[in-house]
């Protein structure tokens, strides 16, 4: 092998550019040659260049600056600002506050007899909130549901639908006091919708909004008896009428209330409630004796109905307190059914009617005479057929010859032309014999309230004596030309039973309240109007009246007990023209005449079938009711002989 080195192996270099005219530069450090390009094609996408992002980052930071402040703010808001008002209106949407109802107390007669008391019933509510579209998801869940519930609530179905339509609220009411049947048909109905609701998607439940509240509903167990009296209780729960009016208060009790959330109509158990009891009323217990009360209901209506009168009221009155035992009226009304109810007859017009009493009256005229010792029971009178006095020429019920009669004779006859000449001795002036008239006229009631302060009650029509016409001078003294209600004549007649003491009526004995304690009635006011000689003398001459053949009224006649009464027979004021149409026909008394124990009055109006004089058709009534009532209080007969009294003289 050779010492040379062996020749080295020259390594290309880069190549060197070519200049124009193709020609290479040479040497080295020569650019290489360009490679040749490729053939053409389709010129290739150039690439997406994209901006810089940080504007749009802080665009977006921005803008989620903005919402959380928004929120922010409004978080504040609520949680500080009006956190109060917001807290409230959600306690209102999610609490309901029902009213409690508080039991109505009994009103009983004097022995504990209900005649009128409570029954439980259902006040049906809704709540509008679960009857719109977004709760139902139909349009017209008002109408479905007023549909169901129409038929029983028997009410109008639009009605209904347009409370169930009622905005801004979450409680209508939609039928008060019904039947614990009724309540049930509707939870029957809406349990039966749920169920359907469960397995068909197309049903549903539209009466789920429809709740119910406890109430109450009064109830009068013995129908129109004493319904003058009780009155009735209106659709608001209060009395509309009679006791119940006036005394709404004492019976009605105090509403409590109750409080809860709720979800879905239902009551949220967990969240609890709060409740305030209602205090219940208190019972009433009146006068009434129911039995006696039935007698005399019975006895007026009867008598009304076979006259074919408008009206008639029958008294009875405990003598000695002052007490009402019965007031009936005929027609009446049954206060379970006011639906059926004639308006004219729905109040109690023994109390609410005046009218002109007639001879009934001539008792006051009587007492007059005797306690200014005007006259005696024995003293002449001379009773002519006619008597011209003032402007008028004065007769009595029948043409007759010249009587001769005794001031007893007068009253049991029932001679107007009597009355008014004993009348006249009262002055030495017709004036002053007015003046002295008016005084016990006033002194035994007329012209004012009875004390009773029933509602719609009359005091009457009594004027002034210097007010008094010329022919009302005449006529006053035998009761024509003044004006009163029943209540008032039985309580004249009650006044001479007592002695002379007028006792102010009563028609409650006292009130029972919730914890049991009874509360007596105030004492009546007491006055005396005659004194009682001059009280004993009337009883003994009204006797004459029954029980001389003289007499008008024979038909009151009691076996076994001596009775005192007096008959009235007066031209009626027709009301509705105020001229006079008709009669008043009336019998007023008491028994036993030598110790009174009861009062009994009866007047009928406008009796168009049969006899319209006093004594003749309510005798009768005065004989059947005194009776019962006698033999109810067991009242024996005294057994001391009648006072016979002479009624005529010889001339």
């Amino acid at each position: 092998m050779s010492d040379r080195e062996p020749p080295r192996r020259r390594v290309p270099g880069p190549a060197r550019p070519v200049r124009p005219g193709g020609r290479q530069r040479p040497g080295p450090g020569a650019r290489p040659a360009r490679r040749p390009a490729p053939p053409r094609g389709p010129a290739a996408p150039r690439p997406l260049r994209l901006g810089s992002p940080r504007p749009r980052l802080r665009m977006v930071g921005f803008g989620l600056t903005l919402v959380l402040l928004v929120f922010t703010v409004r978080l504040l808001q609520v949680q500080a600002v009006d956190a109060s008002a917001y807290a409230a209106k959600a306690e209102r949407n999610r609490y309901v506050v029902h009213t409690l109802a508080a039991e109505r107390g009994q009103i009983t007669d004097r022995t504990g007899v209900a005649l009128a008391t409570s029954d439980d019933a259902e006040d049906i509510t809704a709540d509008p909130t679960m009857f719109t579209r977004e709760q139902l998801k139909i349009g017209d869940g008002p109408e479905q549901a007023a549909a169901l519930l129409a038929p029983i609530l028997g009410q109008d179905q639009a009605a209904l639908a347009e409370k169930l339509r009622t905005k801004n609220t979450r409680y209508v009411l939609l039928a008060r006091r019904q039947t614990p049947e009724v309540w049930k048909q509707i939870k029957d109905l809406k349990t039966a919708l749920t169920k359907k609701a469960e397995y068909d998607d197309s049903t549903v439940n539209v009466l789920a909004g429809v709740f119910s509240d406890p109430s109450s509903k009064r109830v009068y167990p013995n129908g129109e008896l004493a319904a003058g009296i009780l009155g009735w209780v209106n659709a608001e729960g209060k009395g509309g009428g009679g006791i119940e009016q006036q005394l709404n208060k004492v019976l009605a009790g105090k509403p409590g209330e109750i409080r809860y959330a709720q979800s879905g109509g239902h009551q949220v158990p967990t969240v609890g409630s709060r409740e305030t009891p209602a205090v219940p009323g208190s019972d009433v217990e009146l006068t009434i004796d129911r039995d006696i009360q039935w007698a005399a209901q019975n006895a007026i209506a009867e008598q009304v109905k076979k006259s074919k009168a408008d009206r008639g009221y029958v008294i009875v009155q405990d003598t000695r307190t002052g007490e009402i035992l019965a007031m009936a009226n005929s027609p009446g009304f049954d206060p379970n059914d006011l639906s059926q109810a004639d308006a004219t007859a729905m109040g109690n017009a023994a109390l609410q009617d005046a009218y002109e009493p007639g001879s009934t009256a001539k008792l006051m005229s009587m007492a007059a005479v005797l306690e200014e010792k005007a006259a005696t029971p024995g003293t002449h009178v001379v009773v002519p057929n006619r008597l011209h006095r003032g402007d008028r020429l004065f007769r009595d019920d029948i043409d007759h010859p010249t009587w001769y009669l005794t001031l007893n004779g007068v009253l049991a006859k029932s001679s107007n032309i009597g009355t008014i000449l004993a009348v006249g001795q009262l002055g030495k002036t017709q004036a002053e014999a007015n003046r002295v008239l008016y005084s016990y006229l006033r002194e035994f009631g007329l012209g004012s309230y009875t004390g009773l302060d029933f509602p719609g009650e009359t005091k009457g029509i009594l004027a002034p004596p210097d007010q008094w016409s010329t022919s009302q001078q005449y006529t006053i003294p035998f009761g024509q030309g003044v004006s009163i209600n029943a209540m008032q004549a039985a309580s004249v007649y009650s006044t001479i039973a007592n002695g002379g003491v007028r006792v102010e009526p009563s028609l409650v004995r006292g009130t029972k309240g919730p914890d049991g304690r009874f509360t007596p009635a105030p004492e009546p006011e007491k006055n005396r109007v005659v004194s009682e000689e001059t009280a004993k003398t009337l009883a003994r001459m009204l006797e004459s009246v029954v029980d001389d053949e003289e007499g008008t009224g024979t038909k009151a006649r009691i076996p076994g007990y001596r009775v005192a009464g007096k008959t009235g027979t007066a031209n009626r004021v027709d009301p509705a023209t105020g001229n006079y149409r008709g009669y008043t026909s009336s019998f007023a008394g008491f028994a036993p005449a030598d110790n009174p124990r009861v009062t009994v009055y009866c007047a009928i109006q406008n009796a168009t079938e049969g006899s319209y004089f006093g004594g003749q058709i309510c005798g009768p009534i005065y004989k059947q009711v005194m009776e019962f009532a006698l033999k109810s209080l067991q009242v024996p007969p005294t057994g001391a002989p009648p006072a016979k009294l002479p009624v005529t003289f010889q001339p």
